[in-house]
């Protein structure tokens, strides 16, 4: 059985992010039958329509041509001022155009997110959630995760600091295997 090809999403650009070392730790802890590929987002150039042409920015086409190429996403999220960092939000707008070719259109997708704060970026995932409807990604509807207090839980090597945890993203992660199986 070949693996199934998940890009992973994080909304974070620090080196030492909560959300990239949560995604680290879901690469470890994934299925045998999901690869879950960080895709960085971080050097994308904001979304600009006048560059939209017919040789639009190198970052742009690749990182288009990723999405377009894997079999779901899942976006990591932390929250920013009560809402979707702007990198994120700008990974999304570019995947979005131009218009009538978006590469998240039926793209099964999944929301999770981490932070050392006790909201654990849920205002923040419900906004995500709601740009994802309106973009057309099946997202995942259960079981919600988002990790307050996630410096507690998500070590700086990628692994999970407790067992509870540790097992609460892996249930998610085959939440997510299953979702992806009834898109194909």
């Amino acid at each position: 059985m070949s693996k199934k090809d998940v890009a992973v999403l994080v909304g974070s650009l620090r080196q030492a992010s909560i959300n990239l070392k949560l995604a680290r730790a879901m690469q470890r802890v994934a299925p045998d039958s999901l690869n879950l590929d960080i895709v960085p987002i971080g050097d994308l150039p904001l979304y600009n329509q006048d560059l939209e042409t017919e040789t639009p920015p190198s970052a742009w086409k690749a990182f288009r041509e990723r999405i377009n190429a894997c079999e779901g996403v899942i976006f990591v999220t932390p929250e920013y001022n009560r809402s979707v960092p702007a990198v994120l939000k700008n990974a999304i707008e570019v995947g979005s155009r131009p218009y009538g070719k978006s590469v998240w259109d039926h793209k099964p997708g999944a929301i999770t997110g981490a932070s050392p704060g006790l909201i654990g970026g849920a205002v923040a995932a419900l906004q995500l959630r709601v740009i994802l409807t309106n973009i057309n990604v099946p997202t995942l509807p259960q079981p919600e995760v988002y990790l307050s207090t996630a410096d507690k839980l998500v070590g700086d090597n990628g692994t999970f600091l407790n067992e509870g945890t540790q097992k609460f993203i892996e249930t998610f992660l085959s939440a997510f295997e299953v979702w992806l199986a009834r898109f194909k």
